[in-house]
């Protein structure tokens, strides 16, 4: 009996050894992938291949897709690993028409900025230049005839800094559908009332009103001028109540 069980070891002794040295092998195999793998992955990070290759910018209007870029500091040249997403957001928000910007990564090379725009309320005309308002308050830098959007209405002699700020205000608080109904607003203060404006519509009827309630006001625009016919021409008067007087004939 002894000597069958040593017959039966020594049998096992082969195959555990090279159960084993299997087992050497493979180990190794996996630690000269993970060596190899993390060398190609500091070669990778430190040559060009790992720069930023695709820059997408999303969500903008009146921003060009350039300036966009240029505030957040990427180039070709940026590595994809440096890319701070913090600091990219940080950087582009700097831009006084960019309301907000969320920032996307996505391996290997791609970086999307998507961008969230103030509105564009108003334009401040000085002679033929054009001058872009804010929804926050801001009047930025002229831009050109063709860059003025249709559905933000002319503020015309206005020089008063406070006055602007409150009909911009004013207009933030209108519905879209009728501040995009709205052609000018002339600022036209009198003696009795230094908020006075008047505006005009795009259905060529005028507005007679002032600053201070006038998104209370003219959101009761459309109910009125539905009751009048086409050929009914005059102001409608928003200053206190709601009134229409027709234009003289001299003014027909």
């Amino acid at each position: 009996m002894e000597k069958g069980k040593l017959i039966v070891l020594e049998d096992r002794v082969p195959k555990l050894q090279e159960q084993r040295k299997q087992k050497a092998n493979r180990r190794l195999i996996l630690y000269l992938s993970l060596f190899f793998i993390l060398i190609l992955f500091i070669v990778y990070s430190q040559s060009s291949l790992s720069n930023v290759s695709n820059i997408e910018v999303q969500g903008n209007k009146h921003v060009s897709d350039k300036d966009i870029v240029k505030a957040s500091g990427l180039s070709k040249k940026t590595s994809y690993w440096k890319a701070d997403a913090d600091q990219i957001q940080e950087k582009v928000e700097k831009n006084p028409e960019v309301k907000e910007a969320v920032i996307h990564k996505t391996f290997p090379n791609k970086v999307v900025i998507d961008v969230k725009e103030y509105a564009r309320i108003a334009y401040v005309t000085s002679g033929n230049k054009y001058f872009p308002v804010n929804e926050n308050g801001k009047v930025l830098k002229e831009v050109s005839a063709k860059k003025v959007s249709s559905d933000a209405p002319l503020l015309i002699d206005w020089k008063d800094g406070d006055a602007i700020q409150s009909m911009v205000q004013e207009l933030a608080k209108t519905p879209k559908s009728i501040k995009g109904a709205i052609s000018e607003i002339y600022y036209a203060p009198t003696k009795s009332e230094p908020l006075h404006i008047e505006v005009f519509m795009n259905d060529t009827r005028e507005v007679s009103g002032k600053i201070s309630n006038f998104s209370d006001k003219i959101v009761h625009y459309p109910a009125i001028a539905s009751k009048l016919s086409d050929d009914q021409k005059g102001i409608i008067d928003l200053e206190e109540g709601y009134a229409f007087k027709p234009y003289k004939k001299s003014k027909q």
